[in-house]
């Protein structure tokens, strides 16, 4: 089962997660407010150098190896700390996100936060789960009733389209819904859809490492994932969407109002 094999190859890295969080860190600068660590470096060359080894016939893609964003036909996408910025301040919001695409759909995903110790994970067609719990998405109908989670990009400081879309949004949003969090973390802000403590999620400007594990979770989940336009959300575009389903129009409704900002 990849979903198993891959949790272990995860929680292979629980230790050193644990003692970056926990001890003083180097911090680097990869742009004016994205911020990288010795132990993201680390956890992701542990991680890389085991996912090869299980996994030969794919293509490792990490957020600090990198040297530019690929769509191969076989791809393992890893976000060695999704929410370095927490990690960095000791915010419990922090995970490894490990996502398997193969011919451009999910096949597998896992996102662990070692500080909570909670492990969410996925395989096609098997569930999702939480920790060794299957997991769903909230039942909740009522658009009013429902709390939102969100993101802001590393563009915000640019003051540029991304950022007044995001204020524009924000704004159309609350009104309209319970509230609006943010937690820091693309990848456990989709768990938190799928568990059922979102009712959505959206944000832009995201790079594959931070959605492709979470967005298996979420469908494993009998949620949804697409989009700005409705449409199902291939890794790269600009604007995701997430929610329990059934709220998804209406979150569909007041994101597409200010779209016109970003074409």
């Amino acid at each position: 089962m990849i979903r198993k094999k891959l949790i272990n190859i995860v929680m292979e890295c629980r230790e050193l997660f644990l003692q970056g969080y926990h001890t003083d860190k180097r911090v680097q600068y990869k742009g004016t407010v994205d911020l990288v660590t010795e132990y993201d470096v680390a956890i992701e060359k542990r991680l890389g150098k085991s996912l090869q080894e299980a996994f030969p016939d794919f293509e490792i893609i990490g957020e600090e190896s990198a040297k530019e964003i690929t769509y191969p036909k076989k791809a393992i996408y890893i976000d060695p700390i999704d929410g370095t910025t927490n990690f960095i301040h000791s915010l419990p919001f922090c995970a490894i996100s490990v996502g398997i695409w193969e011919e451009g759909r999910a096949i597998a995903g896992v996102v662990y936060n070692p500080v909570l110790d909670e492990c969410f994970s996925a395989e096609r067609g098997g569930g999702a789960y939480l920790n060794d719990k299957h997991i769903y998405v909230s039942k909740q109908h009522d658009f009013q009733q429902s709390l939102i989670v969100t993101g802001f990009p590393y563009t915000k400081v640019t003051k540029g389209e991304d950022y007044e879309w995001v204020l524009r949004t924000m704004a159309n949003l609350l009104p309209v819904t319970r509230d609006i969090r943010r937690t820091g973390s693309a990848s456990i802000d989709l768990c938190y859809v799928a568990c059922g403590k979102f009712e959505a999620y959206y944000e832009c400007n995201l790079k594959p490492w931070d959605v492709a594990a979470g967005i298996l979770i979420v469908e494993e989940a009998q949620g949804k994932v697409s989009n700005e336009k409705g449409e199902e959300y291939a890794l790269g575009e600009h604007i995701i969407l997430s929610s329990n389903a059934f709220v998804h129009n209406e979150l569909l409704k007041n994101i597409r109002t200010e779209q016109r900002l970003l074409d």
